[in-house]
């Protein structure tokens, strides 16, 4: 056996769903072939004779797959420290609202910039995610809210993958807020939203698509109308679901059997139940929890109970969700939601895959996986959770290679 790249004298975490745990691997070796995973276990079984043009020899660091950013908002212009400052003073949403912040703040900006604008001014928040082992990104649009500027969003998330080895995966959230110019006509967006899909399908701009179903968003008929449309077009969905309330949209993803439900702080059994039966994965988003001092804890032991896959991610956005930090984000996990390092780690990488359609390709070290990987400078691999302000990336592998 030829390999085109050998790691030896590791030690993994396979996240393999056949193997207990991480399914660690002690004193073991990664080969990897046109940048796939062709050989993954003890060093002692490597087959005889094998070759490798590189050989790197890692005394004892550990490998994990690259982790998987499912839930982003990266792309998008200005900022909105302005009106966190505000909140901080005591102004209530409304206040923020009536000043001109808000999503329509981010709206404004998003429009009024060009599509390298936005490319430049998301690449750093690319950049902080890398540098932390990240090789899978999603990325929502959602801050344009018209055809021209969702269609620039999607584009300038297209080209981060031009600028840096990374996959990046694309969602259409047209119905993300209401914009100014509907009048508080709710289903008059929703038919713009419609019309939209079928175009952008056709561009292949979107991997998926997406929609805010809230009392502050759009209803669980309207949501049902945009998912329809989705099917319709070929395209999987994802939901922001019970974030504020329940209204049933865990429920609803599972109808349309969504790639995921995210955020879930009100789901109830129901809803956990739905998932479940339709494989549909729990997307948890401990930043926009911290950020918006919530209370509602997700629904933890109820999709442990009925075996719902548990994601996490950074939700980066603007707004609720300033993060760039997935080691971050995994640590909050754990002490706002009570997750173990299990899940956390899964979170990011096999169940992160999941919540996008990819696991049968990347999220765990096993032959025929794409070679993604982390390497780490760590004892253990609590230490990806337990550690704040700590990054301990020693190289990140993108299909194969060193990047």
């Amino acid at each position: 056996m030829r390999f085109d790249r050998l790691w030896r004298g590791a030690r993994l975490a396979t996240l393999a769903p056949d193997q207990p745990g991480l399914g660690i691997v002690e004193g073991a070796a990664i080969g990897v072939s046109h940048g796939k995973i062709t050989f993954v276990g003890p060093e002692k079984d490597l087959p005889t004779g094998f070759e490798a043009d590189e050989i790197e020899d890692l005394h004892g660091r550990w490998i994990t797959p690259g982790l998987v950013d499912c839930h982003t908002h990266l792309v998008y212009a200005g900022d909105r420290a302005a009106e966190f400052e505000m909140r901080l003073a005591g102004a209530t949403y409304e206040e923020i609202s009536k000043a001109g912040g808000g999503i329509v703040s981010t709206v404004r900006a998003t429009r009024a910039a060009s599509e390298t604008d936005l490319l430049m001014a998301s690449l750093p928040r690319l950049e902080h995610l890398l540098a932390e082992g990240a090789t899978t990104v999603e990325i929502k649009s959602g801050y344009g809210l018209d055809l021209a500027t969702e269609a620039k969003m999607l584009r300038a998330a297209r080209r981060l993958a031009d600028q840096h080895s990374v996959t990046i995966r694309t969602t259409f959230l047209g119905a993300h807020a209401l914009p100014p110019e509907m009048n508080g006509d709710k289903d008059r967006y929703i038919d713009a939203v419609i019309a939209m899909i079928p175009e952008l399908a056709r561009e292949g701009l979107a991997d998926a698509v997406d929609a805010f179903c809230e009392g502050i968003a759009f209803s669980v008929d309207q949501t049902d109308r945009v998912f329809q449309a989705a099917t319709a077009a070929g395209l999987p969905v994802k939901l922001h679901a019970d974030q504020l309330s329940n209204l049933g949209g865990a429920a609803l993803a599972a109808k349309h059997k969504a790639l995921s439900a995210d955020h879930i702080e009100w789901t109830d059994e129901a809803g956990v139940a739905a998932m479940a039966k339709a494989g549909t994965v729990a997307v948890l988003l401990p930043g926009a929890f911290y950020m918006l001092r919530e209370t509602k804890l997700p629904p933890i032991e109820l999709l442990r109970k009925h075996k719902v896959p548990m994601a996490i991610s950074t939700d980066s956005n603007p707004g609720t969700s300033p993060l760039t930090s997935i080691l971050l984000t995994m640590n909050m996990a754990a002490t706002l939601f009570r997750m173990t390092v299990e899940e956390c780690i899964a979170g990011v990488t096999r169940e992160g895959a999941r919540a996008l359609g990819l696991q049968d390709s990347i999220g765990t070290l096993e032959v025929g996986k794409r070679a993604d990987l982390a390497i780490w400078d760590i004892e253990r691999p609590a230490e990806l959770v337990y550690r704040i302000g700590f990054n301990p990336l020693y190289s990140r592998i993108w299909q194969g290679v060193p990047q």
